[in-house]
């Protein structure tokens, strides 16, 4: 990408500075800068593809590219993009390719895969890394941008193309971005790169001064002609190259004498990448044992490899290679208590004393070498490996088994807690079969028994409201006097008696309801009212009930009000209910303000009260059915915790919602909205149904 880009400055400024007659160079440079920029673009695509880690690239993905790129070189140098360059009365002009738009194109489509990739790479890299990507991604767009206005999209719309000759300087920004990454953000390692510069030109002096040294001393003593060598140089280059060869010479004739003499050497980081791959191919602990068991025997010749690792206190699990030897128990609990004298190391049994327990206790199991598995301080198990197959175990091999343990003991011990939630969930599901047999019968009781309850409320509502009815009658009958004239003092009493019996109506109606809506049976008939005629006549019957209680109703009936079709009974219980419980909760010499509005979209009615209002954690259950607040119980004990639910099903069975607002020991708002539009148009009937 840097050598495309030295390439592009370097053809950008030939083509833009007038050389003569013959404009051949100037056209050859043009084009070689169309394929210059644009190659470097890719480049940098593939950069991002590596950069700040490898990223899996879809198949599919490198063909389009690969394939949309080549077509677009290929036409580059052509006239259809690069075009002509020409002279007109002395000075130098382009002709733009027919095809300029889909280099541009092309170009700003590597631009947002370069931005694409950059951004997909910050998911899972630390913050320095992320730091590093973000400037790289703002170098590389602000140049890509720059560069391509200034040298085609500007003199592309007729703007002149004095432009371009300021086109090589969009790389001040790249350079100058990456280089502050580069000490800012350590993007790349200065120090190492000064360290090594200076090691090599320092060698070179060396060598120079060296070789130089003895040519001129040997030819002094034997040649008797030391002023050869200073006027023939091409010694001391000869010899600079053969320094140069050296190291390529000797890495060549290392791999050589390795592959004779060290034949079952093996590449520790491949061992570490093969093994790390089978640690996480699964959580089944016997066959990771297994496999881990086969990569280590193969990579350190090993006659045989097997795990022992405890399950708990009494109870272990072996796997390895075919036909490995067993360790018993026993034998592993002396092992525990040997490791836990001298540490989590290697044992070696060949190092141990001739005669020493444990030596004799691995040889009788034809273990060379055994390792321990220690996490947090706890031996969960062995790695047991027999004779080397050939020569022997060296340094080497004990260093890289050691260096290997942690991932070993992570990885088994994640194994060992797969394999406990999977056995556990096997008991649990035992008890979770029997736990929901049980629930099943329970709940079948319940549901009888909500059921005979829902019977129950139904059937005794419809009885009480009857006789309660007819008490409702004989007080009013009485009231007005038609049982002939009473004292004051008994037409309270009667007047108490009758908003009691009223009130008790309403309750029984309010489990009624309940009742039907648990079965379905709750309807909405809707017919035309008057709902501000309505709200009055809910406030005057309940002015009496407020005055009682120093309270004043605070009701502005609209002049003209829309005539709506909703369920008058349905609809006077939801105002009631609201009036009624603002009467309630308010305290004394309040005013309670009940409002009713209209306009193109939708009818509001809210009842405003300067009461104990509803705590706010307990807010979101007060329209649930029996719920009522804490503050309120103490208030109203003889309350149900309906009346809200109700009022609530009954407005959304309208295709309204509820309004509510409140504040704690401040008051609180309760209403509700109707869309206009709908609830003015009549119901379809079941004839209506059947004729359409």
């Amino acid at each position: 990408m840097s050598a495309l880009v030295t390439v592009w400055i370097i053809s950008s400024f030939i083509t833009d500075y007038y050389h003569g007659a013959d404009l051949s160079l100037n056209d050859i440079a043009n084009r070689v800068a169309y394929v210059a920029g644009l190659s470097a673009v890719i480049a940098a695509v593939w950069f991002t593809y590596f950069f700040p880690a490898r990223q899996e690239v879809p198949s599919r993905e490198v063909l389009a590219v690969l394939i949309f790129s080549g077509v677009l070189l290929l036409l580059s140098p052509t006239d259809y993009i690069a075009g002509t360059v020409y002279l007109d009365e002395g000075m130098l002009h382009f002709h733009a390719g027919v095809l300029s738009w889909l280099y541009v194109l092309g170009a700003f489509s590597g631009i947002g895969l370069i931005i694409r990739n950059l951004i997909r790479s910050t998911k899972n890299v630390d913050v320095r890394r992320r730091q590093q990507v973000r400037l790289v991604t703002a170098a590389f767009c602000a140049t890509a941008v720059l560069a391509l206005s200034l040298n085609v999209i500007i003199p592309l719309f007729g703007l002149g193309w004095s432009t371009t000759r300021l086109g090589p300087l969009s790389t001040l920004v790249l350079v100058g971005v990456i280089a502050y990454a580069m000490i800012k953000h350590q993007l790349f390692d200065m120090r190492l790169a000064i360290v090594r510069t200076v090691t090599y030109a320092l060698s070179l002096g060396t060598l120079t001064t060296v070789y130089f040294g003895l040519a001129f001393a040997l030819s002094s003593l034997l040649l008797d002609s030391p002023q050869s060598i200073i006027q023939n140089p091409i010694n001391i280059i000869l010899a600079l190259i053969v320094a140069f060869l050296f190291q390529p010479s000797r890495r060549i004739f290392d791999h050589l004498t390795s592959r004779i003499f060290y034949r079952d050497n093996y590449n520790k980081d491949e061992f570490f990448s093969r093994l790390n791959s089978e640690l996480s191919s699964t959580t089944d602990l016997r066959a990771l044992l297994h496999r881990v068991s086969e990569v280590i025997s193969q990579t350190i010749k090993a006659d045989q490899g097997f795990f022992f690792v405890y399950t708990n206190s009494e109870h272990y699990v072996s796997a390895g290679t075919q036909h490995h030897s067993r360790l018993p128990i026993t034998d592993a609990h002396t092992l525990d208590k040997y490791v836990s004298e001298v540490g989590d190391y290697v044992i070696v049994a060949d190092r141990l004393p001739l005669h020493d327990k444990i030596r004799r206790l691995l040889v009788s199991h034809k273990i060379a070498i055994l390792l321990p598995i220690v996490r947090s301080d706890v031996t969960v198990g062995y790695l047991c490996l027999g004779e080397r197959r050939s020569s022997h175990y060296t340094v080497r091999d004990y260093k890289v088994l050691e260096a290997v343990s942690d991932e070993l003991g992570i990885a088994i011990q994640n194994a060992l807690s797969v394999q406990e939630v999977k056995e556990l969930n096997a008991t649990l599901q035992q008890r979770i079969d029997a736990a929901t047999k049980e629930l099943r019968t329970s709940n079948a009781q319940l549901q009888r028994l909500d059921e005979a309850k829902d019977e129950f409320v139904s059937m005794a509502s419809h009885q009480l409201r009857t006789p309660l009815t007819s008490v409702k009658g004989y007080i009013d009958m009485v009231l007005e006097g038609d049982a002939g004239e009473i004292s004051d003092m008994q037409k309270h009493l009667l007047g108490e008696a009758f908003t009691s019996s009223e009130r008790m109506v309403h309750l029984i109606n309010d489990f009624l309801n309940v009742s039907r809506l648990q079965t379905g049976k709750f309807m909405i008939d809707r017919r035309q009212i008057d709902l501000a005629t309505i709200v009055r006549q809910e406030v005057d019957g309940l002015r009496t009930t407020a005055s009682q209680r120093q309270l004043t109703l605070k009701y502005d009936e609209p002049s003209s009000f829309p005539q709506l079709y909703l369920d008058e009974g349905k609809i006077r219980q939801v105002v009631m209910n609201f009036i009624d419980n603002a009467i309630y909760y308010s305290k004394e010499n309040t005013t309670i303000t009940v409002g009713l509005s209209a306009d193109d979209t939708t009818v509001t009615l809210t009842v405003k009260d300067t009461g104990i209002g509803v705590p706010v954690d307990e807010q979101a259950q007060l329209f649930t059915k029996f719920y009522r607040a804490s503050n309120a119980r103490k208030q109203r004990p003889d309350g149900t915790g309906v009346g809200l639910y109700l009022a609530k099903k009954v407005i959304v069975a309208h295709d309204g919602s509820m309004v509510f607002s409140s504040t704690p020991e401040k008051g609180s708002t309760f209403g509700f909205t109707l869309p206009v539009k709908k609830m003015a148009l009549a119901p379809v009937s079941d004839a209506d149904d059947l004729d359409s």
